[in-house]
């Protein structure tokens, strides 16, 4: 399986896993995801043109899907309860947008993305890599807990169509 930047022939797979993912969450009674049309094509799209979409993938398959920033997440300027373990003004990049097709779930495949993802940022330098999930996505949770992640609070996004909703923030520092 190969970790790599997303391109535009991949659009119709990530946005496959994407809408399967949201009747995944909400078959499962979790609300992320569920609001507009959070993440879509256009979203999507947009990250492969800016260069922040990456995908897992086994020859032309995707087998999953995320977005990788670096620098300033509003939402994690502080956590309403809990701490950074890095603080609150140290540099990291953010994990956005995961998800694992259907078919590649429960096999190891989200924990590669995000072992992936840390590689990458640990290449550029930067020490910490931080994501969210709601508070009832179990699935993800126990993913970023498996891959080193430490739970460290609650924080409430302030942007998209879920803005107002608590999310739990998790941590791994690289170095």
């Amino acid at each position: 399986m190969e970790f790599r930047q997303s391109q535009t022939e991949d659009l119709d797979q990530i946005v496959r896993i994407a809408e399967d993912a949201k009747a995944f969450l909400r078959a499962n009674g979790v609300s992320q995801w569920q609001r507009g049309s959070y993440p879509d094509r256009a979203l999507f799209a947009s990250d492969i043109e800016n260069g922040i979409g990456y995908v897992m993938a086994d020859g032309n398959r995707v087998c999953a899907v995320c977005a990788v920033t670096f620098g300033d997440e509003p939402s994690y300027r502080h956590l309403v309860k809990g701490a950074w373990l890095t603080g609150d003004d140290a540099a990291y990049a953010t994990i956005h947008r995961s998800a694992v097709a259907a078919e590649c779930r429960g096999q190891g495949v989200a924990g590669r993305l995000f072992a992936s993802v840390c590689d990458l940022v640990a290449s550029r330098g930067v020490g910490s890599v931080r994501v969210d999930t709601h508070p009832d996505n179990r699935a993800m949770r126990m993913a970023l807990e498996k891959a080193g992640f430490v739970p460290c609070g609650e924080l409430v996004l302030d942007r998209c169509e879920e803005a107002g909703d608590p999310r739990i923030g998790y941590e791994r520092i690289l170095v």
